[in-house]
């Protein structure tokens, strides 16, 4: 917006602006159910009263500010000069807290904004506390190569003392040295004596013997302690050397290998006395120096411990202080008005803390011109926010991962809340198994406040931390299921006894080692009051029961979770003002689901009612129970359903021509799938047309507008048809996809089964001393396997599982997730952000 508009809306809106705010609603609904209503708004600030208000913003974190400068390069823009001068305090404070010596405490809370001359003086602080640590660190560093000098010096006398040892081997080279080192003979040897780190040695020996063509005599001697460098304080593996050499000409080729491969030459005496006379005087400098060194650091710690104690502080102010600036360059200047002008997306019911801080910024700056707050209509898209806490920031955060929601469509993240957990604990129902997850999660969630301010750069523990909430229902329902399915570690639980009681008697048990058991018999015609009964874990038959049971639940639950997805959808209509979708796309998709899938479902359920071992009706005794999948088959295939003997085709009478019924209406509801949104459009848009001519369009336009319509019935009718395939191919894909809850409950209870035969089996089976140890050691693997596979891996595959459930089974039956995450300036976001870029660059580069 330019200034010319800028100030003619700032005219209009001082007539607008109180009925306006009448007008909002004071309590719109803003909650989990879809995101928050936003509002964009206008701002006309005057320049001394924005840096106040900006700082309450950014504390409150409620508005979204829109560039209204996007052309202008950022370093013509007006805060350009601010937002340097807090990038180079930020460069400064990264250096001084490279070099404390520990990680400096947490930022005290800041009770006020700072006013300039507080930021100036501020400013002058850390510019004189880099110039100290400067200084004495450069100091520092001047002493310690001093230092490493005469220890170098020192070392060498001494290693160098056994190349001058007057005996017979070396003789002849001491009295040698000594003349021309006295009398300058040149027909005597000479001698150039140095360090040079060990890893050059070789190389350095090796060119010494060619530029001398072998007219050298070359002695070594390493110095067995490392030595620290002065600037980096590594450790310096070097070695002592001598060359002796003949005449002037090689003495200075040696020097220049010396110099190329980095060596310190060093002065020596080559007779004893004055090598012991040096060392006397090197050792009295390195007492004085060392005095002097430690007074220089204690000096150091004692200016770093000082400094450590707020730089912290000092880093979120000059953080907060840039981030304030760098927003104030997205305003725009009326220079008529003198005044900046902003445009941001604020949540409805937040507008009282955006014109709050308004207010206090006028108040704080003294300006007898107020600040003005101003609502502007707009067709953009606002963003999408959802307000979260720390429970429901891990689900929203899942559906967020997906894609974020369309504004003010429903969020998936409410029912997720519940659905993800169960679904979860559908594949991973293991009492034993869940009660891990829930304690694991539990310490998370009691300890949190303490996790949450160790902060580290692990991925994985962070990912876990971060859905502790997540991990703890996915435990809790765990458990739940696993009551269910009577299983714990793969053993059941008798808590209610048995509804199955022991036929044999007592002769029959023990000449046989396995029954049959018949449920006319057997069976106390009792059910089981909670789950399935512990006698299935004897039978011979219990992974057919299992997967029976399970398989058909999957599918129950599978079709239910789909039908309420697809009557979300509902909801987005309504709430769009879309009624017509209603009739033209939920009934025909909820007819066809719940005709075809859901009567599936209640095909189960009157199997599981009607068909009993003890039934007098031989039709409905268990060896005429039919295979739902085949009565499915058979009806979408319309093929006729044949039965053997006394058993009947079909479960119920008339249930032939009911489900012919079932499958016209079905197939029926496609073709309205199909055509009935575009030709609604259509509709819409020949009436839309006739009101426009009639209202005076001319014939050329409205031919013009003819041709664009077809167009765009062109692309709605392909767009329908992707979505109407989409769709009903969905519903049988999507269907058989749920089967996966069966599957990977199926794989846990055996994996858990394995485990407990092959392994803590073997240690329970006798009560020799041997054994003890046997156990004690199998019940470690048996403990690390359950850990590491049954509980990681295995609930890992489910979660996978079951997010894939939600994003493409549930969700895409009414989500679109086509929206833009509502990103407002926030300091607590920015210096949460700051903290990961420390971490990744610990410190802001050397001292300019």
């Amino acid at each position: 917006m330019n200034g010319e508009q800028s100030s003619n809306g700032k005219e209009i809106m001082l007539e607008t602006y109180a009925p306006q705010l009448e007008i909002l609603d004071p309590h719109p609904a803003g909650t989990m159910f879809r995101s928050e209503e936003m509002v964009l708004c206008q701002l006309f600030v005057q320049p001394e009263a924005a840096y106040v208000s900006m700082y309450e913003l950014g504390e409150a974190g409620i508005a979204q500010f829109r560039d209204l400068n996007p052309h202008v390069n950022d370093f013509q823009r007006r805060y350009v000069t601010e937002v340097r001068r807090c990038n180079e305090m930020e460069r400064k404070l990264r250096w001084v807290s490279g070099e404390l010596p520990e990680p400096p405490p947490p930022p005290k809370p800041s009770p006020r904004v700072l006013t300039p001359r507080e930021i100036n003086i501020l400013e002058e602080r850390i510019d004189y506390i880099e110039s100290e640590i400067q200084e004495i660190t450069k100091n520092a560093q001047n002493l310690k190569t001093d230092y490493l000098a005469l220890i170098e010096l020192k070392l060498l006398i001494e290693k160098t003392q056994t190349f001058f040892q007057d005996h017979s081997a070396h003789r002849k080279i001491s009295a040698s040295v000594q003349i021309y080192n006295n009398d300058g003979a040149l027909g005597h040897l000479g001698f150039i004596a140095g360090v040079v780190a060990t890893a050059r040695v070789p190389s350095f020996e090796r060119m010494l013997w060619r530029i001398s063509h072998g007219n050298i005599f070359f002695k070594q001697a390493q110095i067995d302690e490392p030595l620290k460098d002065p600037v980096t304080s590594h450790e310096l593996q070097k070695t002592v050397f001598v060359v002796f050499f003949h005449g002037e000409q090689i003495k200075l080729r040696v020097k220049k290998v010396c110099n190329g491969f980095q060596a310190t030459l060093y002065p020596c005496p080559a007779t004893y006395k004055e090598q012991q006379d040096m060392l006397a005087g090197i050792e009295s400098r390195i007492k004085d120096l060392e005095m002097v060194l430690e007074q220089t650091e204690q000096h150091r710690r004692l200016v770093l411990a000082n400094i450590a104690r707020d730089i912290s502080t000092w880093m979120v102010v000059v953080r907060k202080e840039k981030a304030i600036y760098h927003t104030l360059n997205m305003f725009s200047m009326d220079i008529v008005k003198k005044c900046l002008i902003a445009e941001c997306w604020v949540p409805r019911c937040d507008l009282h803390i955006l014109q709050k801080a308004l207010d206090n910024g006028v108040k704080a700056s003294g300006s007898p011109i107020p600040s003005i707050l101003h609502h502007v209509p707009t067709l953009e898209i606002p963003p999408t926010y959802n307000r979260t806490n720390k429970f429901t920031r891990g689900f929203q955060t899942l559906i967020d991962s997906y894609g974020i929601a369309s504004y003010r469509e429903v969020n998936p993240a409410l029912y997720t809340i519940i659905t993800f957990p169960f679904l979860f604990a559908v594949m991973f129902g293991d009492m034993g198994h869940g009660l891990i997850m829930t304690a694991f999660a539990a310490i998370l969630v009691i300890f949190e406040k303490k996790f949450a301010k160790n902060k580290t750069d692990n991925e994985i523990w962070n990912i876990f931390f971060g859905g502790r909430y997540i991990i703890l229902l996915m435990g809790i329902f765990s458990v739940y299921t696993g009551l269910i399915y009577n299983d714990i570690f793969s053993k059941s639980l008798n808590i209610f006894g048995s509804s199955w009681q022991n036929v044999y008697d007592e002769g029959t048990l023990r000449n046989y080692s396995t029954f049959e058991l018949d449920p006319k018999d057997a069976y106390t015609k009792t059910p089981y009051p909670l789950g399935i009964d512990p006698a299935w874990q004897f039978a011979a038959n219990n992974i057919i029961f299992l997967n029976s049971f399970k398989m058909k639940l999957s599918i129950i639950f599978g079709v239910l979770h789909m039908a309420f997805g697809v009557t979300l959808s509902v909801v987005n209509f309504n709430f769009f003002k879309k009624a017509e979708l209603i009739f033209l796309q939920y009934i025909p998709q909820i007819l066809f689901l719940l005709l075809l899938f859901w009567y599936l479902c209640i095909l189960m359920f009157m199997k599981w009612i009607m068909y009993s071992a003890d039934a007098t009706d031989n039709a409905l005794g268990t060896s005429c129970a039919p295979s739902v999948l085949i009565i499915f088959i058979n009806m979408m295939l319309l093929k006729e359903s044949t039965a053997k003997g006394s058993c009947k085709p079909f479960m119920y009478d008339g249930q032939e021509i009911i489900q012919n019924i079932f499958l016209a209406i079905a197939f029926l509801c496609i073709p309205i799938m199909l055509f009935g949104k575009p030709v609604y459009q259509i509709m819409a848009a020949k009436k839309q047309k006739r009101g426009g001519v009639e209202g005076g369009a001319g014939g050329a336009g409205a031919g013009g507008a003819g041709g664009a319509a077809g167009e765009a019935l062109g692309e709605a009718l392909i767009t329908q048809a992707i979505h109407t395939i989409e769709y009903v191919l969905g519903a049988v894909s999507h269907t058989a996809s749920y089967l996966r809850l069966w599957a990977l409950s199926l794989a846990h209870a055996q994996l858990s089964a394995v485990l407990w035969q092959r392994l803590l089996k073997i240690g329970l089976g006798g009560g020799s001393p041997v054994n003890a140890i046997l156990l004690y050691i199998l019940f470690a693997a048996w403990a690390f396997f359950t850990l590491a596979i049954l509980v990681l891996m295995e609930g890992l595959s489910a979660f996978l599982h079951t997010l894939r459930l939600h994003w493409v089974e549930f969700m895409s039956k009414f989500y679109e997730g086509q929206g833009y995450a509502f990103l407002p300036f926030s300091f607590s976001v920015i210096l949460e952000a700051d903290e990961v870029d420390i971490k990744e660059k610990p410190n802001g580069g050397p001292p300019e």
